[in-house]
């Protein structure tokens, strides 16, 4: 009875989703909208750089330790610093659930891709000999957590004050109900047919993480490129924001009420 009610799950779960209801997402969002977004920067004390996401439903707080002793030492490069990031998710951060605490597959493939990212991008031989550390939590998932991560570690190593070559920015398109769309959500994500995660340099308009999930025609993933391109200045705004609210001693009071609640 009970391998029954496993497979009849499985194959609900196998079943397509309409993801687009009188030709609007199920969110409500046309197919070139983005979710809601918001960024603080300076949101712990023990820190050097910190910020906090808050995109769609994702909720996230970025930590950014260094530049400081490369421990173990074997591991340090006595030309440049290295860069190392540790993304996590915690057990209650979605509502199904983990099934257990630490490191999983996904967390250490993810914490190598952010890892990726910055090393192009941080100006690693101002620190040779050092390590710089980005602790990532999510804190609530809702799809798209790697770019809301790695948005949001940008943000708080322009605050650890660590020299970058540019500042990233990162959002995914993906495929669903056939339309190319702009920051899928989790459903989209899960039953849409394509997800294509993409980190983008604001002004040199580098991309420095291209992954693709799924099939998509070579027309589509054009189409998912100028969306991504196009989205870069009003993502980029959001972050700059941040910094200057910090700076001139400001903080989103709606931002400040959820890291009181969190």
């Amino acid at each position: 009875m009970e391998e029954m009610k496993e497979n009849n799950s499985n194959q609900e779960q196998n079943q397509p989703k309409q993801l687009f209801v009188n030709g609007k997402r199920l969110d409500g969002r046309s197919e070139y909208e983005m979710r809601e977004l918001k960024i603080a920067a300076n949101v712990l004390n023990s820190a050097n750089g910190s910020s906090y996401i808050h995109w769609g439903k994702n909720k996230i707080v970025v930590g950014v330790y260094g530049p400081k002793e490369c421990l173990p030492k074997h591991t340090s490069d006595i030309f440049k610093a290295i860069i190392k990031s540790s993304y996590r998710m915690a057990p209650f951060c979605s509502s199904e659930g983990r099934d257990k605490p630490g490191p999983n597959r996904r967390s250490i493939e993810l914490s190598k891709v952010i890892s990726n990212v910055f090393e192009g991008l941080v100006v690693t031989e101002a620190f040779p000999k050092t390590e710089i550390d980005i602790f990532i939590e999510v804190l609530q998932s809702d799809g798209g957590t790697r770019c809301a991560s790695i948005t949001a570690a940008s943000v708080a190593l322009a605050h650890a004050g660590i020299p970058m070559k540019d500042m990233v920015v990162a959002i995914a398109c993906g495929k669903a109900d056939g339309k190319i769309v702009l920051d899928p959500s989790k459903e989209e994500d899960n039953f849409g047919e394509s997800d294509i995660p993409m980190a983008i340099t604001v002004h040199s308009k580098k991309f420095m993480l291209l992954q693709l999930d799924g099939k998509v025609k070579k027309e589509e993933l054009e189409k998912a490129l100028d969306l991504a391109l196009n989205s870069v200045e009003t993502i980029y705004n959001k972050q700059k924001s941040a910094l200057e609210n910090l700076y001139s001693q400001k903080l989103d009071q709606d931002i400040e009420a959820e890291l009181v609640m969190d």
